[in-house]
């Protein structure tokens, strides 16, 4: 079983570092992967979009402020703690990430639209296996952490 997540995460990583090779980004890829990351999250402290970016609080900062410059993200006050602030994506970064997608899955095309019939409905079956395994993976972590309360 191991092998098989090992190969279902290799593929889903080459996949995503093709189109992103091949698709024409109006913004830094890392910028890109920051948006999507905060579109994931939902409003987050920058420790929690460090932990989940796996760099430091600093290294975070920096890259909120880039994104923060370009309108794409606002800062808002923590209702639950009023010394922290959440960081969310405005209308103009969900638009930017809207944007990046849609080059992504335009570079994907090509390939897609060479492929069969046949694997090309057993392409659309693996992403309804794949959202089912994400929703069943984000269930059984706020499964857990609602236990561990």
């Amino acid at each position: 079983m191991a092998a098989d997540g090992a190969e279902l995460l290799s593929v889903i990583a080459r996949v995503n570092r093709w189109a992103t090779f091949h698709a024409e980004l109006a913004i830094p890829p890392a910028q890109a992967r920051l948006l999507a990351q905060i579109d994931t999250m939902g409003a987050a402290r920058i420790g929690d979009l460090a932990r989940a970016d796996h760099c430091s609080q600093p290294t975070m900062t920096n890259q909120v402020q880039r994104l923060e410059e370009h309108g794409w993200v606002v800062r808002d006050l923590d209702p639950a703690d009023g010394r922290a602030v959440l960081i969310s994506l405005t209308p103009q970064g969900r638009g930017v990430l809207q944007e990046v997608r849609r080059a992504r899955a335009a570079a994907l095309e090509p390939v897609i639209s060479r492929m069969s019939d046949v694997e090309r409905s057993r392409l659309r079956g693996a992403a309804l296996t794949l959202a089912a395994l994400m929703q069943a993976a984000e269930h059984t972590v706020l499964d857990d952490a609602l236990r561990d309360t």
